[in-house]
Parts: structure tokens; C-alpha cells; sequence
């Protein structure tokens, strides 16, 4: 769980649709024995405000945003238990529980005719975005005119921080996944809502062990045609499930939807079949690349 924290409180969120149609956010999971755990939220508890934030209408994202700080610091977060519980405000110490997920350095193309900015993204947790960006800054700002993305054996984690982490590199208005369930309620189209932070080309490097967040961040490049894929068949997760809450405080995993690529693809138990197997030559990923344009336009 640790892993998958986003807030340093030691919680993870959900979006969940209320009855009035309204999004509530509710713990999904928490960190045994960390410090939301220990001021007594539990998982199913409903996110009033943060802060005094009433955190109505606002995403997972954002609120887990909120709910981050340095180390040693404190948050003051209102809830309410289950469904029909009593309201409660907590004042909850940070600690340091998501590490860096991100490795990053500038190399030289053989024939140096170009800089690479290599980007090794382990999993998709509360520092992934932050990092990610911190990385992308610095090695363009070094010259880097290629970019490598190594998803390799990264299993996915949060998968909303995956999605926000795909829209740093497509345009505003592109898709990166779509959601399709039986329930009307998780059929949605996720797209880019702002321009790239880098427009270079980019190498994503995948294996049977990319899954999840991974193969969502790499077909929404792959399918913009802002990255070409290499290495093996990704390993092919893309369910989409929600905890019920029971009468006796526990809960059962459903799942109730999965995710597509931008071209339609379902992702689970598929995987994604990459465009090369080794890593090729920058004239052959423009090329690709342009190919794929030029498909888009008709």
C-alpha cells in the first residue's frame, strides 16, 4: 500500500458517483498503522475539505495535491464515516512514504549528432508527476532532442497520476484513454487539457512486466503519434474496480469497467504489441512517427 500512497497521510482516494450524480471522494485504501490510520479515518470514509477547502467538485487529483507537504507538517481533514456517519475533523502530521520513482540522464547518440534524455519511471506514485516534470525541465534545458521513457517492469499504482503524467505530453484536446463499463456512469473520455511540456520525439521502452498505469501512459503516446513503442508485448491489465462498502465494515473489490486506448484498443489481457524490437535509429522513429501523422489525417 505504501507504494501506492498519494497524500503522505498514508491514504488513497477514489472518485465514487453519489446519488444526487455528484462525485464524493472516498478512501479507497489506507496504511496500516500510518498516520491517517492511526487518527482513526478507515477506508470507505468520505473527503469533506482539507484545510478548510470544501473539496466538492474537485478531482482525486486534486485533492490529493491538497492533502501533500513537507515532511513533519500538518493537514486538517474533515470526514465523514461511511455512508451515513458522523462528520469528524482530523489534524494528521505528513510523513515521508512515497520515495522518488524517477532516474533521469543525458546521453549522447553514438555518432553524437544527438542529446538523449533517458527517463526511468518505476511506478506511478505521489512523486511520479512532480519528479517526472523536474526531469523533462532539466534535460531539455541540457539539449536533449530525443526522449526515452523506460516504463519497463513498471507495474502501474495510481492510475489517475499515470494519466496526468500522459498529458505532459500530448497537445490539449487529444485523447489518453477512454473508460467503458455496463454503467453509463464510467463511460468517460479523458483527454489533455493543456499544451505538452516537450513536443521531441520519444522512445517508450516497454516488457511483458508494463502494466496497468504504464500501458495507459504508453498507448496514449503511442497513439497520438508522440512516441513509438519498443521492446516486448506489455503485459495487459486495464480493469477498472470500485470497493463497496458492507454492513460489517468491509468491503468487496468489483470491477466495473476497463479502459481503451485512443485507437479503441481494449487493453486487458491483450497487452500492447510494440512497434520495434529493438531500439531503432532516430531517422526510423521520425519516420514512424510521421507515418502515424499521416494515418491520423486520413
Amino acid at each position: 500500500m505504501a507504494r501506492y500512497d498519494v497524500t503522505g497521510v498514508g491514504i488513497n482516494l477514489r472518485e465514487v458517483p453519489g446519488e444526487d450524480g455528484a462525485i464524493k471522494l472516498k478512501v479507497l485504501g489506507i496504511l496500516l498503522d500510518g498516520p491517517a490510520h492511526a487518527a482513526g479515518i478507515r477506508q470507505g470514509d468520505e473527503i469533506l475539505s482539507v484545510n478548510g477547502v470544501d473539496v466538492k467538485g474537485k478531482s482525486a487529483f486534486e485533492v490529493s495535491s491538497l492533502l501533500q507537504g513537507p515532511k513533519e507538517t500538518f493537514v486538517t481533514i474533515e470526514i465523514k464515516h461511511g455512508n451515513c456517519g458522523p462528520v469528524q475533523s482530523f489534524k494528521i502530521q505528513r510523513q515521508v512514504i512515497a520515495r522518488t520513482p524517477v532516474l533521469y540522464r543525458l546521453e549522447q547518440m553514438e555518432n553524437g549528432s544527438a542529446s538523449i534524455g533517458y527517463i526511468r519511471l518505476k511506478e506511478f506514485n505521489a512523486l511520479a508527476r512532480k519528479d517526472l516534470v523536474t526531469a523533462m525541465e532539466h534535460l531539455q534545458n541540457s539539449g536533449a532532442s530525443l526522449f526515452v521513457l523506460d516504463l519497463r517492469d513498471n507495474l502501474g499504482g495510481l492510475v489517475q497520476v499515470g494519466i496526468e503524467v500522459a498529458k505532459l505530453f500530448l497537445n490539449e484536446g487529444e485523447t489518453v484513454t477512454y473508460t467503458v463499463g455496463r454503467d453509463p456512469q464510467y463511460e468517460r473520455t479523458i483527454v489533455a487539457d493543456t499544451a505538452p511540456l516537450v513536443t521531441a520525439p520519444v522512445i517508450v521502452l516497454v516488457n511483458n512486466r508494463t502494466a496497468s498505469s504504464s500501458e495507459i501512459v504508453a498507448t496514449a503516446l503511442h497513439d497520438n503519434c508522440r512516441a513509438v513503442l519498443v521492446g516486448e508485448r506489455t503485459f495487459g491489465k486495464g480493469l477498472i474496480q470500485s470497493v463497496f462498502e458492507l454492513h460489517d465494515g468491509s468491503g468487496v473489490v468489483v470491477t466495473v469497467g476497463k479502459y481503451v486506448t485512443p485507437n479503441h484498443m481494449d487493453i486487458n489481457g491483450n497487452g500492447v504489441q510494440p512497434d520495434f524490437q529493438r531500439m531503432p535509429a532516430l531517422s526510423e522513429v521520425i519516420e514512424r512517427l510521421l507515418k502515424c501523422h499521416m494515418q491520423k489525417k486520413g
